[in-house]
């Protein structure tokens, strides 16, 4: 798969328009002029923020830290978070501490 990078214009849920460093997937298609949505990108952060939570709530450590780190991309005109779709970028990393 080709890919290659991009600053995409993309507009925050308060209006706020940002510059945001994406990949483009599926080879040389062009990219539009207006701003991208980034509601879905918020979405993914919102659903694994969610997911690990519950996952943390049943293992109930003392401590805990998570870090993730997403790649945005723009695949059929929309942006995408990348969690692990095979670019290797992105990372996921949890720290769990019970000791006193």
């Amino acid at each position: 798969m080709l890919t290659r990078q991009e600053l995409i214009p993309v507009r925050l849920a308060n209006g706020t328009q940002i510059r945001v460093a994406a990949t483009i997937l599926g080879g040389h298609k062009d990219v539009a002029i207006k701003p991208l949505s980034f509601d879905e990108i918020a979405d993914t952060i919102e659903g694994i923020a969610g997911s690990l939570n519950a996952a943390l709530q049943k293992v109930k450590p003392k401590k805990a830290s998570v870090e993730f780190g997403l790649e945005v991309a723009v695949e059929s005109g929309a942006l995408t978070a990348l969690l692990v779709k095979g670019t290797g970028t992105a990372t996921l990393k949890i720290t769990l501490e019970w000791g006193a």
